[in-house]
């Protein structure tokens, strides 16, 4: 069978099968002359101990051309970089004359000349310097490059761009309903840049009765971005604005992002505007899409409309008194919208997103949660409202398009939710064909439980994630029968590709896919992804359906694209905040912290922590001195012997123990109630304490767990703290006269 070789960093790896099969595991020896990313034949030779299907390596079908990136070392006369990515395994060799510029420690990017074999390491030469490893932004350069995102636009592209008007032109605005004097505005976060949204809302007749007329006016990226051309095709590759902290890889270059295109106040801008009539129950009664030309009235933040609404005589109402009644008006429709929300039964779950903070330096100052307002959920009906407006225009037309598809729950999942739900005492379950609303209603069934979060989390874990495809199948999450992205084309292909489509239609013309780039590895491991879900039916029908035509072929191949690369944007900004926070975090090894458990897994329990939101892993080992077992229907970890139980929701307080930051891990040691603080001061100080464990082997704790200890005796005085204090003294006595005595 064939696939793709996925390393581990313990230097084992496995062939992920193209046919959605179980991983087969493959040893250490085995790894020695393949490579992580690597395309194999392989077949099964053994099942090892834990009933792993084990293989061998038969045939490396295809080797992709893949840069690593790593540090260079120099170690007794030879020249090697250490890869950063630790699933390659080994060391890459580089000879003497091929190191170019580059100094020892330096982050290097090097290109391979010979593969790796049985019986000697990869070579190869380095190709581009990055800097040392310590420099600001370093994360955000080797994650651009080991997950392949483009971060350089092509010459023709740069050139193209620059030949663009720098503001609208009289040309520009034939054929457009003039909307300047329409006091459109945006509301963004503080730190916006590019600014593809307008909204305004007045009360209107709609039918018989009482509504609103809402505006979602957004920048017409399509008038400036041909389709075909080089800002098309740069953009296509990309697919999708990347965001990492103190810094976007965008789309679009600057000037169309942040200038041309940008919705920026007081500046004519072109847009495309979805013109709704909002009936009291917020139904969509009418809708009709046209280009226009808009002027932008004012630039809000959030922050400063939740302000306005939460006090209209304040101080920021009197600033923009002007503006205050669009406002009410907007807050108005947005009731109305909620209201229909909730009628249909979307999945509204409350999560925790959060912000990095950086200082000039590109450290973490603080991370701090992102708070949803009223602002924020204003502005996310009113876009949501026109995405549904768009979807609903391209299926009317029976024009191809990409839709944002959601589907429901995997059996799987199904039968998952289904168990854990049952083993908590939830007397609500969910059908065999589920609809939204059942999710819904066991949320808020259960929102006053103390356990509420764990079983929200387990109803999010349990969904699907949603994808770009032109074959429609509904939004389960959101409810809505057809969805699509029509409302950020400056940071996302799928939506300009959807403007470009209602432009079509709109003049009773077929827009045509260009001819894009192949699409590359993120899309192939999507696409097997996406196939493997796909069980052979029970059922076959006795006349196959007809296959896709090469215009619906294409737009399924954009689709898969934009999806992959939607998901390696994430992948890429994940593995930045990881580094960040472990950097952050190791300043305060040995330092401990209230946290409550994510998850539980068979080799222990992922905490977040309260105040710093970051997320580090409690391994079995560190749980205490019995058997825990894994129990998949509670999600779950329970002790056989006191039956202690470490569940998701479950508060637990932690000590910071270990960081890793080429992993991109952490590590917590449980600080367990009840602990007595002299046995922890004995640990440590390095001395065993009768039985007790100095780590996950029994090894002494490290300096850093020292510090704590000081910290902890120099806190205010308390009976346990100065207990603690003559435990230590006693014990660094006791240390003393060993070391004396010897």
């Amino acid at each position: 069978m064939e696939g793709v070789i996925q390393g581990h960093r313990d230097g084992h790896g496995y062939v992920v099968r193209d046919d959605g099969e179980g991983d087969i595991y493959l040893p250490p020896n085995e790894m020695r002359a393949v490579l992580h990313k690597d395309r194999v034949k392989a077949r099964i030779v053994r099942h090892d101990r834990k009933g792993r299907p084990e293989g061998r390596v038969v045939e490396i079908i295809e080797r992709p051309p893949q840069p690593i990136i790593g540090r260079l070392l120099h170690e007794s006369g030879v020249w090697l970089v250490a890869p950063e990515d630790k699933r390659y395994g080994q060391d890459v060799l580089i000879p003497k004359g091929a190191t170019g510029l580059a100094k020892p420690g330096q982050v290097v990017v090097v290109e391979l000349t010979e593969p790796p074999s049985l019986y000697g390491q990869p070579v190869g030469r380095v190709k581009e310097v990055l800097g040392e490893i310590d420099d600001a932004g370093m994360e955000i350069e080797i994650a651009v490059r080991k997950y392949g995102v483009p971060h350089e636009f092509s010459d023709a592209c740069i050139g193209l761009a620059r030949a663009l008007p720098d503001k609208v032109r009289p040309q520009d605005k034939r054929h457009r309903v003039d909307l300047t004097d329409i006091p459109l505005v945006t509301i963004d976060g503080e730190d916006a840049r590019d600014f593809d949204d307008a909204v305004y809302c007045e009360p209107a007749k709609v039918g018989r009765g009482k509504g609103w007329r809402l505006l979602v006016a957004i920048a017409d990226v399509s008038s400036y971005v041909e389709t075909g051309s080089s800002i098309d095709i740069d953009a296509y590759d990309r697919a999708t604005s990347v965001y990492f902290p103190r810094r976007v890889i965008p789309m679009l270059p600057e000037k169309l992002s942040n200038g041309l295109c940008s919705l920026n106040p007081e500046v004519e801008r072109l847009c495309m505007v979805c013109d709704m009539l909002v009936t009291a129950t917020g139904e969509i009664y009418a809708y009709q899409f046209y280009p226009a030309v808009m002027w932008s009235h004012a630039r809000f933040t959030y922050t400063e409309v939740a302000s306005i609404l939460a006090n209209t005589r304040g101080p920021e109402a009197i600033r923009r008194k002007d503006r205050v009644t669009d406002l009410l008006n907007l807050h108005d429709v947005y009731g109305a919208l909620l209201k229909a929300r909730n009628q249909r039964g979307a999945v509204d779950f409350e999560t925790t997103e959060t912000q990095i903070i950086c200082d000039e330096n590109g450290r973490i100052e603080r991370i701090v949660p992102r708070v949803r307002n009223d602002a924020h959920r204003l502005i996310e009906e009113s876009m949501l409202a026109a995405n549904v407006c768009s979807a609903d225009y391209i299926q009317q037309s029976k024009h191809p398009g990409l839709y944002r598809v959601h589907e429901g729950p995997t059996p799987e999942k199904k039968d998952i939710l289904r168990g854990y739900l049952k083993a908590i005492g939830v007397p609500l379950t969910i059908s065999e064909d589920p609809l939204p609303a059942e999710f819904q209603r066991i949320a808020e069934a259960t929102k006053e439980r103390p356990d509420a979060q764990q079983i929200h989390t387990m109803l999010l874990r349990s969904m699907s994630q949603a994808i770009y495809t032109p074959i429609n199948a509904g939004h389960f999450g959101l409810a809505y029968d057809a969805y699509t992205h029509f409302t950020s084309p400056i940071r996302r292909y799928p939506d300009l590709l959807v403007h470009r489509v209602i432009k079509a239609i709109l003049v009773n013309e077929r827009y045509e896919l260009p001819v894009l780039p192949t699409p590359g590895e993120a899309h192939e491991k999507l696409a097997r992804r996406l196939a493997s879900r796909v069980k052979a039916p029970a059922n076959r029908l006795k006349k196959p359906p007809p296959p896709l035509s090469r215009e619906m072929q294409a737009w399924e191949a954009a689709g898969l694209h934009c999806s992959a690369n939607e998901r390696r944007a994430d992948e890429a900004s994940r593995d930045v905040e990881a580094w960040l926070k472990c950097k952050y975090m190791r300043e305060h090894l040995g330092e401990e912290y209230s946290g409550v458990v994510t998850a539980a897994t068979t080799f222990g329990v992922f905490v977040t922590l309260d105040q710093m939101y970051v997320e580090g892993l409690v391994h079995i080992t560190e749980l205490g001195g019995e058997y825990f077992k894994f129990d998949e229907a509670r999600q779950e970890l329970r002790g056989e012997r006191t039956g202690i139980r470490y569940a998701i929701g479950s508060r637990v307080r932690v000590q910071v123990s270990r960081v890793d930051l080429d992993g991109r891990k952490i590590d917590f040691r449980l600080v367990r109630e009840g602990e007595e603080l002299v046995t922890r001061a004995m640990k440590d100080k390095g001395v065993p304490s009768g039985g007790g464990r100095g780590g996950a082997s029994g090894v002494p704790a490290k300096s850093s767990t020292k510090r704590a200890a000081k910290k902890a005796a120099t806190a205010e005085p308390k009976s346990s703290i100065q207990a603690l204090k003559a435990a230590v003294k006693k014990v660094a006595g006791k240390s003393k006269s060993r070391k004396t005595r010897r």
